[in-house]
């Protein structure tokens, strides 16, 4: 037995380097075979990347710039001219030789240098520019500032738009009634009358063209921040810090219906133009989407980290947009209930919004600045001149006019479209008024433009009108 075994351990010594020729046989072969395969390709890789490099770029060249090869007029004659102004003052100046310049010329500029040019097509206006080679770029109008760029691109020159000539306005009318501040107004449609709403907890009507008083509703157990007037109903919704929303039915002159839901203060409110849907928002830091009819809150417009002041709806997306004393802007997405976008521009708090009547954008007020702002994807158009002030309340008019009220009284009247402050003034307070009480908290413009409407802290609403016998500055204006 031990021999057998003895007999077995001297063969597989005897067979172990049989084995290990074996081994190595196989990996010779692996190895001829890898470089069969592979060897090609590594070695094209190492031998043609500067052709493989040149390749890239013709074809970027010509894909990207095809069309785009032939300069302006213009600029070829003032390159003819740079290049004879230089070749004078060679002729005045040795220059030294360029040695160094040679050996650090870069390998992209030579295989620019090699690339050909494709067929120039019969079409004649062609564009700038795009890729030209180092030393045309030399002899370019430029320079040797940008040799070997690789661009050359016409910058568009900024347009400064003229302003448009406003009429400046004048108060026309004081309306007393209130006995706390006039929070919240708003026209009817037909624009026989308007409606307020103040401090002293009531909804006032007042006929338009005389001022009288024609209604009061009470209701309201607290201030009174935010009234609408149906457009498609019989039907005048208010809001307060009383936590209520009220549906107010105007041929009967009482509430038929509450919306229950905010959880403190309701600061703002507006009507969706085509839906049978409320939109409110408040102290609550929440914006609440409702159905008008059913009462059902549909969204909880949830973002916001602090008071949502101020809320408008729009026919198209985005269908709500918010502001609130976070500084920030946000745009809702109605069908999902989620916020499209956010808009950080302000570094104050943002109390006021408004929508222009034709154009398809807003303005958002703030303590910073007033800025205006392009739908739909609210992209920055510009600030709007105006003196500091906490803004409370904006107003756009189908003519183009930005109205501003500020904490302090100041009234601002901007273009909309060159941002020009073609009229700042300060409100008249009330005889017998303290002077903090100069404030201007809400307004709005008639439905035709021609009239504005404050709210103020002197518990009065001011009526502003154009002044028709001011005179058009044709020097300034076009």
């Amino acid at each position: 037995m031990v021999a057998a075994k003895r007999s077995n351990a001297a063969v597989a010594v005897d067979s172990a380097p049989s084995i290990v020729d074996n081994m190595d046989s196989m990996l010779s072969n692996s190895a001829k075979k890898t470089r069969i395969m592979f060897s090609t390709a590594y070695s094209q890789a190492a031998m043609d990347e500067q052709e493989s490099q040149r390749v890239k770029l013709t074809s970027k060249i010509h894909d990207e710039y095809q069309g785009l090869g032939k300069l302006p007029d213009v600029l070829i004659k003032q390159q003819k001219e740079a290049a004879k102004a230089r070749t004078k003052k060679a002729t005045i100046v040795e220059e030294a030789p360029a040695e160094a310049d040679d050996n650090t010329e870069s390998s992209v500029s030579k295989l620019i240098d090699t690339i050909e040019e494709k067929p120039k097509s019969d079409n004649k206006n062609e564009g700038v520019v795009a890729i030209r080679s180092k030393d045309q770029f030399n002899s370019d109008i430029f320079g040797d500032s940008i040799a070997g760029s690789g661009s050359l691109v016409r910058r568009a020159r900024a347009r400064t738009i003229r302003p448009v000539w406003h009429a400046p306005w004048k108060l026309m009318r004081v309306i007393s009634g209130h006995l706390g501040w006039v929070r919240a107004v708003a026209v009817e449609p037909g624009n026989k009358w308007f409606a307020t709403g103040a401090g002293d907890r009531t909804i006032k009507i007042w006929d338009l063209a005389s001022g009288t008083l024609k209604l009061s509703l009470t209701g309201h157990i607290s201030t009174v921040r935010g009234i609408e007037v149906s457009p498609r109903h019989p039907y005048l919704f208010s809001c307060g810090e009383d936590k209520m929303v009220k549906c107010w039915d105007l041929e009967q002159n009482k509430v038929i219906r509450h919306y229950h839901g905010h959880l403190s203060g309701v600061y703002a409110l507006s009507l969706h133009p085509t839906l049978d849907v409320l939109v409110t928002s408040g102290r609550d830091a929440t914006a609440r989407v409702w159905d008008m009819r059913t009462k059902q809150a549909i969204h909880v417009l949830t973002g916001h980290t602090s008071t949502v002041s101020t809320v408008k709806c729009q026919e198209a997306d985005p269908q709500v947009i918010t502001g609130s004393m976070d500084s920030t802007i946000r745009l809702w997405d109605l069908a999902a209930g989620k916020t499209m976008g956010v808009l950080t521009h302000h570094k104050k708090s943002v109390r006021a919004l408004a929508l222009h009547p034709t154009e398809f954008g807003f303005v958002s007020g703030s303590a910073d600045s007033v800025k205006g702002w392009k739908c739909p994807e609210a992209t920055f158009i510009q600030n709007y001149e105006r003196r500091k002030a906490i803004i409370n309340t904006i107003s756009i008019n189908q003519d183009g006019v930005i109205f501003s009220g500020g904490d302090d009284g100041s009234i601002g009247f901007n273009d909309w479209r060159s941002g020009y402050n073609f009229q700042s003034m300060d409100t008249t307070v009330q005889p017998g008024s303290l002077d903090a009480e100069a404030g201007v908290f809400c307004s709005t413009f008639d439905k035709t433009g021609s009239r504005l409407i404050t709210g103020e802290a002197d518990k009065t609403i001011k009526i502003y009108k154009e002044d028709e016998n001011a005179v058009k500055d044709v020097d300034f204006y076009q």
